[in-house]
């Protein structure tokens, strides 16, 4: 499997695309049951129930923000307490079975072997980060954005624009936001890359925030470097 190398390689300067920037929980892996059962079976603990609306509320959120609501539904437990506990079932989840969505791994290969540099901008903490990073079966990403690394979470475009510039400050360029594509597919993830100012692509999972300010695919499939060049091409004509 292709790997990058340790050298800085910027994009090829002909290139309309700068970089790639990927949401991890349900846009690369498929790990929304983990944070669904882990949700569910901490208010269920404290004697509430947990509904699949209420749940999928919750898709892409900001890990302080959904502990809010837990505590909303009763969980008598502190932030931290929470996001703890929803963690470590992930990450149980993930060490039992890595699910891929559909094109994802073949798309960061891809991309890597073209010299596209690629960040992982995540709402998940660095531990479920340094756990996913641990099982890939190459070294795809350039930088990594974890959800407890920001000041405030998605939907606000803080994660992106950090993404943005740590890929600057390793490459010593300046990142056109329009010319860098930013995967997802929460409505939280969708318009944070939006308001980022990147080329944002939804690609549904397990909600459907519909039409909006981005482009919408129904899955990664059969995705190449190529098709993301077309797709920039009319912007930096």
């Amino acid at each position: 499997m292709p790997t990058h190398s340790s050298t800085p390689h910027p994009a090829h300067p002909t290139s309309h695309l700068q970089a790639v920037l990927w949401d991890m929980d349900g846009t690369l892996i498929d790990t929304e049951p983990y944070w669904m059962a882990a949700e569910a079976n901490l208010v269920t603990s404290f004697g509430g129930s947990w509904s699949p609306e209420q749940a999928h509320a919750l898709v892409g959120a900001a890990l302080p923000d959904a502990a809010t609501v837990l505590q909303q539904a009763g969980v008598r437990l502190t932030s931290r307490e929470i996001i703890d506990a929803l963690s470590g079932e992930v990450i149980r989840g993930l060490r039992t079975e890595l699910i891929w969505r559909p094109g994802a791994l073949e798309l960061l290969a891809a991309l890597s072997a073209a010299g596209i540099p690629q960040a992982l901008v995540t709402m998940s903490e660095r531990g479920i980060v340094s756990d996913f990073l641990a099982q890939l079966p190459g070294s795809y990403f350039d930088v990594t954005v974890a959800g407890d690394e920001v000041p405030s979470g998605k939907p606000t475009p803080v994660p992106y624009l950090r993404g943005l510039e740590l890929l600057g400050e390793k490459f010593e360029t300046r990142l056109d936001p329009a010319r860098c594509v930013g995967f997802e597919d929460s409505l939280p993830g969708i318009t944070a890359a939006s308001r980022a100012g990147l080329h944002a692509v939804l690609v549904p999972n397990a909600t459907d925030p519909g039409q909006g300010p981005w482009r919408r695919l129904d899955s990664l499939a059969d995705l190449t470097p190529g098709h993301l060049e077309n797709w920039l091409e009319p912007i930096n004509a």
